[in-house]
């Protein structure tokens, strides 16, 4: 039978797609006269430290019998023979000729095995060493290496080729599935662009050249970061939904930074109108760190997709997306990094959030299912979505009714209709005096007015007092009325990680138990699929009757918050 087809999805700013720096071992630096890397004591650095690298050309290498555990020699009568033997010259010989020749195995490395750690030799184009990602401290882009892969196909060969399992074998991933890659939202980019003879793992056609936050998104060189625009949320949703379209794949794996991830997990499971799972992976430490978590992250998504431990009677996804780290299942809703360390990431909202595990030497496990909506059953995926909503905007100080476009002919989700929201944390003691004149409030007043003139689709989230998402400053409670009554949707969590359930009222939208950034996505989907409220003539006066549409348009919105 032919082995299950995954697609591995390459999103933007993921240290489980990074490397550390290239730097020049000692061995490239002795043969050209470089200062050495030292360590505390100024002595020479005990190790080179080996990065993965192709042969060129065939190579034989003895290697020292009893030498792969120092325990070994004590179980040498239950070896065979060696394939010979090393004398004090270097050279091999199949007998033993002195008495101090050593016993080797003779191993012929050729470039088709894959990668080998090796120490790395490459200098700067002058000579000199290289000792970070950048030819010197803050250097341009030009003048700097990317650290991260432009797609997973290396990161994925590195698991396979120096992952072990606990039997002691290796091929962990290939063993169990075909993985597909496709770089939707990249870390890494091809600055010079790439024929497409040059490539076989990431489709057909020429690679035009790429520009560092626009086509990839990188954080490393610091100086250099960058992350994608609000309007990089509909390309993540019209390209995971083509290729999970396809038919090819029974799920896919996205990979992102790991404060990022939680945030499109969480999109995926809104947009898109599938049966089948996506997985979440992130790492705390690059590809090739001590003790990087990455590979086994991987290793569990993939396990959790073949294993179709996910899958209802009908074959369709059961437990919404997932976001899997250090061997437990987080679903996609309720998880959030609390802290920069394998198993720093926590649920949220205070009522599970871990749907099961990854357990050792045993297949995954579900415990618990997710009771929201999501995917194929979600009110706002991009198939329920319409073509076009109502928003609103001013303009000449008048109000205008705006028709946007939120798909276009082929039904993809378009990146300038993705609405603007902002989230408005709120704290004790923020008012300047008693007096509640929202004119105080410069930074919401901006807000609004910036929203008005040229967001026609335009909201908040409050993150507010715990549970009720109330704000303390009484002028600040009125430009979130204000802004409602403008057409903006106003919806409002507690603040940080919220266990209780904030409740609606017939203006502000409740977010239950969602943190803001989650809440914020929701926010955004409603909109496209409902549109701006009704704008009151006079927001600070509303009538009766604008009060109560708005407040109808609210229930809408109300609804699909408690469902999703």
């Amino acid at each position: 039978m032919a082995k299950p087809r995954i697609a591995h999805l390459a999103g933007p700013n993921a240290t489980i797609q990074n490397t550390p720096p290239l730097v020049t071992s000692n061995k490239a630096r002795r043969l050209h006269g470089l200062p050495l890397l030292t360590d505390a004591d100024g002595a020479p650095a005990r190790f080179d430290a080996l990065r993965t690298q192709r042969l060129a050309a065939p190579a034989t290498v003895y290697v020292e019998q009893f030498s792969a555990h120092p325990l070994e020699r004590d179980a040498a009568g239950l070896y065979g023979p060696p394939d010979g033997y090393v004398d004090g010259a270097g050279e091999f010989h199949e007998q033993r000729r002195g008495a101090d020749d050593r016993p080797v195995y003779r191993i012929e490395l050729r470039p088709e095995d894959g990668l080998y750690p090796l120490p790395y030799m490459a200098r700067q184009a002058d000579g000199s060493a290289w000792e970070d990602d950048t030819a010197h401290p803050g250097a341009p882009a030009a003048q700097s290496r990317q650290a991260y892969f432009p797609d997973g196909s290396r990161l994925f060969e590195e698991v396979d080729r120096l992952g072990v399992s606990m039997t002691g074998h290796g091929s962990m991933i290939s063993a169990l599935a075909d993985v597909d890659f496709h770089r939707v939202v990249p870390s890494g980019g091809y600055t010079r662009g790439l024929p497409a003879g040059e490539r076989t793992d990431i489709g057909e056609g020429d690679i035009p050249p790429e520009v560092l936050g626009r086509d990839f998104f990188t954080y490393r060189p610091a100086h250099l970061a960058s992350a994608p625009p609000r309007p990089a949320l509909a390309r993540i949703a019209n390209e995971t939904q083509r290729i999970l379209a396809t038919g090819e794949y029974i799920g896919a794996i996205w990979s992102q930074g790991s404060p990022r991830i939680e945030e499109t997990v969480y999109w995926l499971q809104l947009l898109l109108d599938t049966t089948l799972p996506v997985c979440g992976n992130a790492a705390q430490r690059t590809m090739g760190e001590i003790s990087n978590d990455g590979p086994k992250n991987l290793h569990d998504s993939v396990q959790y997709l073949t294993s179709r431990v996910w899958a209802d009677a009908d074959g369709r996804n059961r437990a919404g997306m997932v976001l899997i780290q250090e061997q437990q299942i987080f679903a996609a809703r309720d998880v959030q990094k609390g802290d920069a360390r394998p198993g720093g990431y926590v649920t949220t909202g205070g009522h599970g959030g871990i749907v099961g595990g990854i357990p050792h030497d045993a297949p995954p496990l579900l415990t618990y299912l997710p009771g929201v909506r999501h995917s194929y059953g979600s009110a706002v995926n991009l198939t329920r979505l319409p073509g076009e909503v109502a928003g609103s905007l001013v303009r000449d100080g008048r109000r205008e009714a705006v028709a946007v476009a939120v798909k276009d002919g082929k039904g993809r989700l378009l990146g300038e209709a993705i609405p603007r929201v902002s989230i408005v944390k709120d704290g004790n003691y923020h008012a300047d005096s008693a007096d509640p004149d929202p004119g105080r409030e410069a930074d919401l007043n901006a807000a609004i007015a910036r929203n008005l003139a040229n967001a026609p689709l335009a909201g908040f989230v409050v993150e507010g007092q715990s549970p009720y998402g109330s704000m303390t400053a009484p002028g600040r409670h009125l430009l979130m009325q204000r802004a409602a009554f403008s057409g903006m949707p106003v919806a409002r969590v507690g603040r940080g990680n919220n266990d209780g359930f904030t409740a609606g009222t017939d203006i502000f939208i409740g977010g239950g138990n969602l943190t803001a950034t989650k809440a914020r996505l929701l926010l955004i989907a409603c909109m496209l699929k409902l549109g701006a409220l009704p704008a009151a003539a006079d927001p600070d006066a509303p009538t009766t009757e604008e009060r109560d549409a708005v407040a109808a348009k609210v229930a809408e919105y109300q609804e699909v918050f408690a469902t999703h």
